[in-house]
């Protein structure tokens, strides 16, 4: 597999967008846990809320039999992924910031102009892998 087919497919996708999710929720525990950090801070809902789903996305590609009953469903799984990111990512910006909810979306996490990004750049990521990548990766791949 090549650069562009680890990933920019489905599969390549959830292997190392889920890598990537679960360990910068873990790292979010330690390092970036402090409000002072207007900037980019992680809260521990947002960091449980990566985690589980980094370990999802790795579960659907890893776990025999699981893997190859989701196999036709992969770009389906990525195109979710992709549309949760933008939904928080748009929610976060669009936002008015004098508003009661802007410091805390939906009583659970805090969004602030990194995690906007952050989400923003994984929903493109996502939907370039989803849409853009070749398309004809096997699970085996």
């Amino acid at each position: 597999m090549n650069e562009r087919e680890t990933v920019f497919t489905p599969r390549g996708f959830l292997i190392v967008g889920g890598a990537v999710l679960a360990l910068f929720g873990a790292v979010g525990f330690f390092v970036l846990n402090d409000p002072a950090d207007s900037f980019l801070w992680l809260d521990p809902a947002e960091n449980v809320a990566r985690i589980a789903l980094g370990l999802i996305a790795l579960t659907v590609v890893f776990v025999p039999g699981l893997n190859e009953l989701l196999a036709p469903h992969l770009r389906s799984i990525v195109i979710l992924m992709g549309v949760t990111a933008l939904f928080f990512a748009a929610y976060g910006l669009l936002l008015p910031g004098g508003s009661p909810a802007a410091p805390n979306t939906f009583g659970v996490a805090n969004l602030e102009m990194g995690d906007n990004l952050l989400n923003l750049l994984f929903a493109a990521w996502a939907f370039s892998a989803a849409f853009l990548g070749p398309q004809r990766v096997t699970m085996r791949g």
